[in-house]
């Protein structure tokens, strides 16, 4: 099951890229015998300054057929990391092809396309830059490709 980082803006080099990169490449190696992964990030930007719904058409656009969608939002849902780990392993073994998380700008993502989400996913009553919940999120799917194949890197 492939997945797929959907997020409004580009992420310079720097410590977050480098996190990032790390966390891809530890899942990837971790997930594959899983059946989960690749895992890649495509970004998107709104050059022209059109808003939520500008970059909302963006994200759209950046979705794989078929795929189920996850939004991280505020209002999403709290998770363990067992939790999301176990909600993973269910759309593979439920077929899913591909898990695409959308990562909106600075205002969030479009209501329209947040409501198009199969699920939507929260770190927590805080909102976080979105720069930030990327380098989270790859840290998370790498915990859960750890927590499937049970290895010691989660710790209860």
């Amino acid at each position: 099951m492939r997945l797929h980082i959907c997020a409004v803006g580009r992420l310079r080099a720097g410590p977050e890229r480098d996190l990032i990169d790390d966390y891809l490449t530890r899942f990837d190696r971790t997930g594959r015998a899983l059946g989960l992964g690749p895992a890649n990030i495509v970004e998107v930007e709104d050059k022209k300054g059109g808003g939520m719904e500008a970059e909302a058409a963006l994200l759209e656009r950046a979705l794989p057929k078929g795929a189920v969608i996850v939004a991280l939002d505020e209002r999403g849902r709290v998770m363990t990391s067992p939790d999301f780990a176990d909600r993973l392993a269910q759309h593979r073994d439920q077929g899913a092809q591909d898990v695409a998380f959308l990562i909106g700008g600075a205002d969030g993502i479009a209501p329209g396309l947040r409501n198009r989400a199969d699920w939507a996913l929260s770190f927590g009553k805080m909102v976080w830059p979105h720069m930030l919940a990327r380098t989270m999120l790859t840290e998370q799917l790498y915990r859960a490709a750890t927590i499937l194949a049970g290895s010691p890197y989660h710790r209860v």
